[in-house]
């Protein structure tokens, strides 16, 4: 099946255990688990509206490993957009994100016109390695947008996707967030986050 051109890709990378999955589940799904599941690779699909017309938004959640390298490259030169996400509880988790966007500036070239958030999950802990400023100096450093989130309380999660929207030119796209959704709705919406190998 051939893919629509109206999907809108946004790949989401960061070492293992900074909160990419829990990010994307409590985005798409609404749901936090406390429980640390690693992941190989994951998309969703969040239909919104844009230009007037419906179109999906398709996230890819990609391994903290460094395992597979083809498939970082196949996510990079596919993506249109790019969340980098570390943990505000671990300098290293910051550091591990330096290869990859060298990875996306050499797949993509002009990184100006691509949206790009670095995020610094986890601000609701306590013991933090990383303060704000240092994950804006980088960002700023690197031309891109910058926000902190918290998967667990909801903080900013939302407005991380519609930001990094935001940031996409070529497009108006809003976010569409419908809080009450009917049985037959929620049940389409639980089977599209699913996807299968064929």
């Amino acid at each position: 099946m051939p893919e629509q051109s109206n999907d809108y890709r946004v790949v989401v990378f960061g070492a293992a255990g900074v909160g990419k999955s829990s990010l994307v589940l409590r985005f798409v799904r609404g749901t936090f688990r406390e429980t640390y599941i690693p992941t190989v690779e994951d998309t969703y699909r969040q239909v919104i509206s844009c230009d007037k017309s419906i179109c999906t938004l398709q996230i890819t959640d990609t391994t903290g490993s460094h395992q597979f390298p083809a498939m970082q490259r196949l996510s990079i030169s596919r993506g249109h957009a790019f969340i980098l996400v570390y943990s505000v509880t671990s300098r290293q988790s910051l550091h591990d994100l330096h290869p990859i966007f060298d990875q996306i500036r050499q797949i993509k070239g002009d990184i100006q016109k691509i949206p790009i958030m670095l995020v610094g999950n986890k601000s609701d802990e306590a013991q933090r390695e990383l303060d704000a400023s240092e994950g804006q100096a980088l960002a700023g450093k690197w031309k891109c947008a910058f926000m902190e989130t918290s998967a667990k309380m909801n903080y900013n999660v939302h407005e991380l996707f519609q930001e990094l929207l935001n940031l996409e030119q070529r497009r108006t796209i809003s976010l569409q967030v419908d809080g009450k959704k009917c049985k037959q709705q929620k049940k389409k919406d639980k089977l599209q986050g699913k996807c299968s190998v064929m």
